[in-house]
């Protein structure tokens, strides 16, 4: 079998875990942008150009909440600055590639693939090892454009006592199981929750998820600086 084949196999089956929730997570999507006015058209068109559940949901909550474009577009970016921080990390393992793989490979750094294969990388020194992201962000991305599609298709008939919106919390609950190890990550996780669920409805403009954001930043800025000094 072909090294990079191999590699690529090896990646699928690695995030195939991760993509138990990532299904009603998905279906989710796609009921409540029909829910809230988009067409089908533009809702696949969503998912196929950004590609990013968390910020997709975000845009959705704050478009069916009133809030102005500004705020909208400055809380997806802010959900998804997150990536820049992902290609950073995985920058150091594909520099030596072509710019249209580089290209290629960013499409499909999102965290459940960079998850897994940030781990892939450590252990391996294999000049193919970067089709192990492609493999696991190939998954990511057919699992969630299908049930995207479904969930256009499904719409109101998926019931609500069903009880589909615990994918979304679960999604990440997942891949934030190895930060609960560490004292710092659970500080930081925990600020900026109770920034989020608090200021939703006192933070003028729907801006809580950058508030959140910058208090869940700010704070492991100065637990890493203390940790340092320390």
């Amino acid at each position: 079998m072909n090294s990079k084949f191999k590699i690529f196999l090896k990646g699928i089956i690695d995030v195939s875990p991760l993509m138990i929730p990532v299904v009603p997570f998905g279906l989710i999507f796609g009921v409540l942008a029909i829910d809230v006015g988009f067409s089908p058209i533009e809702t696949m068109a969503m998912s196929l150009i950004i590609f990013g559940g968390a910020s997709q949901i975000v845009l959705l909550q704050l478009f069916s909440g009133g809030a102005s474009s500004l705020v909208i577009i400055s809380s997806v970016g802010a959900v998804n600055s997150r990536h820049l921080l992902y290609g950073a990390v995985v920058s150091e393992h594909i520099s030596d590639l072509k710019l249209i793989w580089k290209i290629i490979i960013s499409y499909f750094l999102i965290d459940q693939a960079f998850a897994r294969s940030n781990e892939y990388f450590k252990k391996n020194n294999d000049k193919n090892k970067y089709f192990h992201l492609l493999g696991g962000g190939a998954t990511c991305w057919v699992i969630w454009q299908s049930t995207t599609f479904l969930g256009i298709i499904l719409g109101a008939a998926i019931p609500e006592k069903l009880g589909l919106s615990f994918a979304v919390p679960l999604t990440f609950l997942a891949l934030l199981v190895n930060d609960f190890r560490k004292f710092t990550n659970v500080i930081v996780i925990i600020i900026s929750g109770l920034v989020a669920t608090f200021g939703y409805n006192y933070i003028p403009f729907k801006a809580y998820v950058i508030v959140a954001a910058l208090a869940g930043l700010f704070t492991a800025m100065i637990l890493t600086t203390k940790n340092k000094k320390a």
